[in-house]
């Protein structure tokens, strides 16, 4: 009794499956990351509890003798959850609500909770709440035990008790409802990148591990404001933010969430609106803790997700965050285009800006303009569109002569293209011949 009168927040016994077919290293990143996942909502982690087996038990995820050992220790301990590394399927959470006196949980229902804690925009929240309904839905069967011990804790924000004991036919409804809400969310974010394409806005994603620094970094280059705490999953909800370069050139910066060993399907397809995004960016800046221990296997992780979104053909640079925590031996791995920094030092951020001004100006076109003295009005569409130039006066000729960096699909080409100074027949075919 008197320990129970101590606790100031919920306690939990982690449980993991520790397969012989799967990687030592990343299974052991696995625990670590389920320990700091609950530090993040809230809980504190009493003991960690683990067996080798060569797959996975079908009926009690270890052993039945084991579950019934690590019952009797979470008696002992007096903890209020106990948490399972692997999704477990509706029968295995059936077969452990019998054995536990406690909540039992897996670690997708730990990472739903938290972003249901963490998603402060409206479309955030249909995602969330999305993820929670398909993850439940197929696990209403024998709630009956668990039900009746939400509200409040850990593994039950978002719906809550009442929807949950509706019927199916309810939930399916609801699910329904969430996703054309989602969809026209997703319409409308559609026509906004639609209307910056067109406007040829350049557009740069921030991607990485979560906690890697992406949101520090966004704010130390464009003041954005966003939260910065030193927990998985800090930023959920995706910002977008203006960054002018060094010669005057603005562009768009965007935040995104962070990214996890083992995300839960239910919530990669829930957010898979919001990471597409990724697949419209020109640029992406792939910020890694290097720091962590475990970069490289959080870098594979990245790299991953970029795959699955068909966003591994985009021009990248990797950002090694966190220089001041290394030190000068520290192992880096090798990538075609990186750059070391720390968040919090100027003359870093300023190295970064230039390497995504040279980007930026490197994805443009070189074109020569020969505009005649007396149309101002060129001169003066090309000041207020911005574009990067360089001009001189030929006096012989009456005329300006203008370099420019431009797409030939940039809306005010057609208004200048009669004064591009295109190069002969004689110079393309040389050209052209250069570039076999």
């Amino acid at each position: 009794m008197t320990h129970s009168l101590l606790k100031t927040r919920e306690t939990a016994i982690l449980v993991g499956c520790l397969l012989d077919t799967r990687d030592k290293e990343r299974m052991r990143l696995s625990l670590e990351e389920l320990t700091d996942l609950a530090e993040t909502a809230g809980v504190q982690v009493v003991d960690v509890v683990t067996q080798n087996r060569d797959r996975v038990d079908a009926a009690w995820y270890l052993g039945s003798g084991k579950m019934v050992e690590i019952a009797q220790r979470a008696e002992e301990l007096d903890v209020d959850l106990v948490i399972f590394n692997d999704e477990l399927s509706p029968s295995q959470n059936r077969n452990l609500e019998k054995v536990f006196d406690c909540k039992v949980i897996d670690r997708t229902q730990l990472i739903l909770d938290i972003f249901a804690l963490r998603a402060q925009s409206s479309e955030g929240k249909i995602q969330v709440e999305l993820a929670q309904y398909n993850y439940l839905l197929p696990r209403l069967a024998g709630q009956g035990k668990n039900l009746s011990r939400l509200g409040g804790g850990i593994g039950t924000r978002g719906p809550g008790e009442s929807k949950l004991e509706s019927d199916r036919r309810h939930i399916r409804r609801r699910i329904g409802e969430l996703k054309d809400r989602l969809n026209e969310v997703v319409r409308t974010r559609h026509l906004h990148r639609e209307r910056r394409k067109k406007n040829q806005v350049y557009q740069i994603a921030l991607v990485g591990y979560t906690n890697a620094g992406k949101s520090t970094l966004l704010n130390r280059l464009t003041n954005a404001g966003t939260l910065e705490e030193d927990k998985l999953f800090a930023t959920l909800d995706p910002t977008t933010r203006q960054l002018q370069l060094p010669n005057g050139l603005e562009v768009l910066l965007t935040d995104t969430v962070g990214f996890i060993q083992d995300l839960p399907t239910a919530l990669v397809a829930a957010f898979r609106s919001t990471l597409e995004g990724l697949k419209e960016a020109d640029f992406i800046l792939h910020v890694v803790d290097s720091h962590h221990p475990d970069l490289a296997i959080h870098m594979e992780v990245v790299e991953r997700v970029m795959r699955e979104l068909d966003a591994e053909d985009i021009p990248q640079l990797v950002v090694f965050n966190k220089r001041d925590l290394i030190g000068p031996d520290h192992y880096l791995p090798k990538v075609e285009r990186s750059l070391l920094i720390t968040a919090n030092d100027e003359n870093d951020l300023a190295k970064l800006r230039k390497q995504i001004e040279d980007q930026v100006l490197a994805s443009y076109q070189s074109l020569t303009l020969n505009v005649p003295a007396d149309r101002g009005d060129i001169l003066s569409l090309l000041h207020r569109a911005g574009v990067d130039m360089e001009q001189s006066f030929d006096e012989a000729g009456d005329a300006y002569r203008i370099q420019v960096r431009m797409n030939r699909d940039n809306p005010i080409y057609g208004k200048i293209a009669a004064f591009v100074n295109e190069p002969t027949g004689q110079q393309m075919a040389t050209a052209e011949l250069g570039e076999r």
